[in-house]
């Protein structure tokens, strides 16, 4: 199998893989029918309506991080999914009956949300950290680069397939759909072979767990600024239903274009995802990269005239927004260590979903004040602002420097330079040491140049760790 795919050849990841992408085709199709219902049917074309659904669905994440966290951390992460994938079908199949038998009203809808967001909340970090159990420390970052792979597959079907069944048999039985979806999952977590996962650390009872997560992180410079570029996106340029939605009205269209617009958006997602499924590593460059990226497609997308070419750059948004999340996600779990990780994902899915109730209203306001136009713009320039602080991060906190390289066609190289504090070794793993700076040079061609070069010093600091525990970032 190709390096693309190796994680598929454990028999315990593919049947999580089935079962995932078939159950996130279900949840798209409900979040896309969700939306439109929220912005057509029970409001007249209100967009902050549509962001305090959002808000109301992903602040859980944020006020239960401590919680949710250790719960992955201390409890079976297989029973945990299978008890929430059943609680996420009665949700589904309850809400789809409300709207079948014509009862549904906006407060529903919001009542709906929240408790979508309170089973999501427990969901999340158990989700994404028993990727870590279902395959070795090799192959982590391919199995979570195909999660999301899987997810933004099914987020190219999933909506568009919605808006079909929108108008043919009504978004009820879209909710229905997708309560039936969640079947699968729990058919592939049913036959994973518990006695081929791996072996974990569980956390203990003792004083101050729910806040080991956050002192972890507070050690940890680097996921600081993760988590602040994700944060950033994340509450004010992954708004992609308002986007969407709003954009779709803008050009006199309906509920079938607004699906094909978060299928477009998803060609570009999955490509982002299979790319990052080939790389060895997740590093912390491409993870600037991606934001800077993000942010110039987003302002792009919002001067685009026509339906067909906003549609276009959507493709953009979508391939910078996921390479940018795998690899933030890639990073946060292969660096943490096994015995915290649960409550590490789960501050980071806090700050991913949790920016979403401070965002989605705000860059809601905007559409509705100014259009849809300004509300990318808005999401563009927080993605420029993320890449801007990562960036300068790299540059002052690691003691980094900016040359003109010698030879002229090799651009501007970013070297390390200075020293920096040690940090005790069971931080994180030895093949993820802070010394990133070291072997990892960023080079930015310089106008006019276009040969891409590594430059930088090789050369260590007095003291520096050694050569196995170097990693790139």
């Amino acid at each position: 199998m190709s390096a693309m795919f190796r994680s598929l050849s454990v028999r315990n990841y593919r049947l999580w893989f089935i079962g995932a992408l078939v159950s996130n085709i279900g949840s798209w199709m409900q979040a896309t029918t969700q939306n439109w219902v929220v912005l057509t049917d029970l409001t007249d074309n209100d967009a902050v309506a549509v962001g305090t659904t959002m808000a109301l669905q992903f602040g859980p994440q944020l006020l239960l991080v401590p919680i949710t966290g250790l719960i992955a951390d201390r409890f079976d992460r297989r029973k945990i999914i299978m008890v929430t994938q059943s609680l996420l079908l009665l949700l589904g199949l309850g809400l789809g009956l409300l709207l079948i038998l014509g009862h549904a009203e906006l407060w529903h809808l919001y009542l709906f949300a929240l408790a979508l967001g309170l089973v999501n909340a427990v969901d999340g970090p158990a989700r994404q950290t028993f990727v870590s159990d279902l395959v070795d420390e090799h192959n982590m970052s391919n199995a979570v680069a195909l999660n999301a792979a899987s997810f933004n597959a099914a987020r190219m079907i999933g909506p568009a397939v919605s808006g079909l069944l929108i108008v043919l048999i009504g978004a009820g039985w879209v909710f229905v759909l997708n309560a039936v979806t969640f079947v699968a999952m729990i058919i592939a977590l049913v036959n994973i072979r518990t006695s081929e996962l791996r072996p974990r650390p569980r956390a203990t009872r003792s004083k101050g767990q729910l806040a080991e997560g956050f002192r972890y992180v507070r050690g940890r410079p680097d996921l600081l600024v993760v988590f602040a570029v994700v944060f950033l996106i994340g509450a004010f340029g992954m708004n992609f239903p308002i986007f969407a939605s709003t954009m779709a009205v803008e050009f006199g269209r309906g509920a079938g274009e607004y699906g094909l617009l978060s299928s477009i958006l998803a060609i570009g997602s999955l490509t982002g995802a299979l790319l990052a499924a080939r790389r060895e590593r997740a590093r912390l460059r491409v993870v600037i990269l991606a934001s800077a990226g993000f942010g110039l497609a987003a302002i792009t997308s919002s001067l685009m005239p026509t339906f067909w070419t906003f549609g276009v750059s959507l493709i953009l948004i979508g391939f910078a927004t996921v390479t940018m999340l795998t690899t933030a996600n890639g990073y946060v779990q292969t660096t943490t260590e096994p015995a915290v990780r649960g409550r590490v994902m789960a501050l980071y899915m806090a700050i991913l979903m949790g920016g979403t109730p401070i965002g989605a209203p705000i860059v809601g306001a905007v559409a509705n004040a100014f259009g849809p136009r300004w509300a990318l713009i808005v999401g563009g320039v927080a993605g420029l602002v993320a890449a801007v602080i990562a960036f300068t991060w790299l540059v002052i906190a690691k003691d980094l420097r900016v040359r003109r390289s010698r030879d002229a066609r090799l651009g501007v190289a970013v070297e390390y330079t200075g020293k920096q504090r040690a940090r005790p070794t069971s931080v994180v793993p030895e093949d993820f040491s802070e010394q990133v700076a070291l072997t990892s040079p960023i080079t930015i061609p310089l106008p006019g140049t276009n040969t891409r070069h590594n430059v930088g010093s090789k050369r260590t600091p007095t003291g520096s760790i050694p050569k196995q525990h170097r990693a790139r970032r």
